[in-house]
């Protein structure tokens, strides 16, 4: 007999859905956890699993029609019903559908109908003999008579708005999430053996560590870590050469610009699935590992070259608008902040780029540059996201005009127009801020350029730029 699969709700606040695509046709088969259908709210766009195995047979809801959580959307069975025809009537015409395993009967004169736990049994009498059937809370309905022995013992079904406990062996599965399938997988546990203690019987976490015998056990609780103190505390140490000249040139640098900082949010998922197209190939040729920073310095190049208020110096009074765009990467090194200079960078693709980015960066940490190497920087680009950060205000150091910060790549929920449609997607996003000197530089040339980098940024088209 076809089972129903209904909408589930997808969350506390959506009351309906959407059917944008059917994933199987009548007549198709469909396994358990096998994406049937594909849904639209207005909180998430998403597959619907298939709760059951077996032939669609029939589809209740068309595509781009709204249905509330519940509504059934399809039915599914062996495969006799695929012409979506009703389903064959029962022995009794008035009888209810019955949806129940089938065991033994008694070798009794007369079947038997037993009801589930939640209901008394009810004795359906064929004969003057038979049993009278006690009270039951059910509405009254004619008794389902069973075939003659050996005859299936019939399960009513409970009374309506109570849990219904669905006893194990024999039954059709009711639908297990794929985090509950997992946990059942991951301890051996075989769910069609298990009663489902849910709503209709469906099978839940607890339910699985019941069978493993972890029900009502803590959670295990981790070890504490353990933190090394660092031997500086307590102490009092002077300030290194190094150290005196960040602090002098960023107090210059505060005293003598107006500084503000502009951001904006960058969609990279294109990226990110460039990177991880190509990471192998890019490393065999390279020898270097494939990060977003890259493409990050390339964007900023670029636009640059569009915007040179961005790359400008101050000299003086004047400002001076250099011929290249030789880029500062900012590098974190145990005795401070050091920005070796990426020359002509506007001219550079990503592998070159990369494999620059890599030698200054080494030899910076092991103190192997030349002063050549740390000066004639027009614009700097510092990478707060190494570590974390979402986004920071960095500081611009003058001669120059403006430094670009960018944020820890990570996977959010975010908004996404498809053909004028609005939906919600998986991406992966960061943070852009860009630090600049209001004296030179106004806010609508920041915004300009901030575009132009997420525009390129966004649309992903590096493949030409690699340079493998």
């Amino acid at each position: 007999m076809a089972q129903e699969v209904t909408l589930p709700a997808l969350g506390e606040s959506v009351t309906e859905g959407t059917v944008t695509r059917w994933l199987k046709k009548v007549g198709d088969t469909v396994a358990v956890d096998e994406p049937l259908v594909e849904i639209s709210t207005d909180k998430v766009d998403t597959e619907i699993p298939s709760p059951i195995a077996g032939v669609v047979e029939e589809i209740l809801v068309a595509e781009d029609e709204t249905v509330e959580v519940g509504a059934v959307l399809a039915r599914i069975g062996d495969g006799s019903g695929a012409t979506g025809a009703p389903a064959a009537a029962a022995p009794v015409a008035e009888a209810p559908v019955v949806e129940a395993p089938v065991v033994a009967a008694p070798p009794e004169p007369a079947p038997v109908v037993v009801p589930p736990v939640a209901a008394p049994p009810v004795v359906a009498p064929p004969a003057p003999a038979a049993v009278t059937p006690p009270p039951v809370a059910a509405p009254p309905a004619p008794a389902v008579v069973a075939p003659p022995a050996p005859a299936p013992v019939v399960t009513a079904p409970a009374p309506a708005g109570l849990p219904q406990p669905v006893p194990a062996g024999g039954r059709s599965m009711p639908y297990v999430t794929p985090i509950v399938r997992k946990l059942a997988n991951d301890h051996g546990v075989d769910v069609s053996r298990i009663t489902g203690t849910g709503v209709g019987g469906r099978i839940r976490k607890e339910d699985i560590l019941a069978a493993t015998g972890q029900a009502g056990q803590p959670a295990p609780v981790a070890a504490p870590t353990t933190v090394a103190a660092s031997a500086l505390r307590g102490t009092s140490v002077p300030m290194s050469r190094l150290r005196k000249v960040i602090a002098e040139r960023a107090v210059a640098s505060m005293q003598q610009t107006a500084q503000l900082t502009s951001v904006v949010e960058v969609d990279v998922t294109e990226i990110a699935e460039l990177r991880t197209a190509v990471k192998d190939q890019f490393a065999a040729a390279t020898g270097v590992k494939l990060s977003f920073l890259p493409f990050f310095v390339k964007a900023a190049a670029e636009a640059l070259q569009v915007f040179p208020i961005i790359n400008a110096v101050v000299d003086g009074e004047n400002i001076v608008y250099p011929a290249t765009e030789n880029i500062s990467i900012a590098v974190d090194t145990e005795r401070g902040l050091l920005t070796p200079v990426l020359k002509s960078a506007g001219g550079m693709n990503i592998a070159q780029v990369a494999s620059a980015i890599s030698d200054l960066a080494e030899r910076t940490r092991t103190n192997q540059l030349s002063p050549d190497e740390l000066a004639g920087g027009t614009f700097t680009l510092t990478n707060t996201g190494s570590r974390g950060a979402l986004f920071d205000t960095p500081v611009v150091f003058l001669p120059q005009v403006a430094i670009l910060g960018t944020g820890i790549v990570q996977k959010k929920p975010v908004v996404v127009t498809h053909n004028g449609d609005d939906s919600i997607a998986i991406r992966q996003m960061v943070y852009l801020a860009l630090s600049y000197d209001h004296r030179i530089v106004d806010g609508a040339d920041a915004a300009r350029f901030l575009t132009m980098v997420k525009d390129r940024l966004e649309a992903g088209d590096f493949d030409g730029d690699l340079g493998i």
